[in-house]
């Protein structure tokens, strides 16, 4: 089920709703019906799984993180 973000053309809240199908969606700041509500484009979250490595990957003069290394900030 997808979370949708919605602006509500009566009052301007701003909300993220997860939507089942068949439900109609409601303004919770004003209770406006779905008719008065603007569906926004939002920006998928992204997700990964690469974690920080201590020390000892890139020359002590390299940025804090590269391709495939991280160093933890002291």
């Amino acid at each position: 089920m997808p979370i949708y973000e919605y602006r509500c053309r009566h009052c301007g809240h701003q909300f993220e709703e997860l939507v089942r199908p068949g439900q109609q969606v409601v303004c919770p700041a004003c209770g406006a019906d779905q008719n008065r509500l603007e569906k926004l484009i939002s920006v998928p979250a992204a997700h990964t799984t690469r974690l920080p490595i201590a020390g000892g990957c890139a020359p002590p003069d390299a940025p804090p993180c590269g391709p495939g290394c991280c160093r933890l900030e002291r």
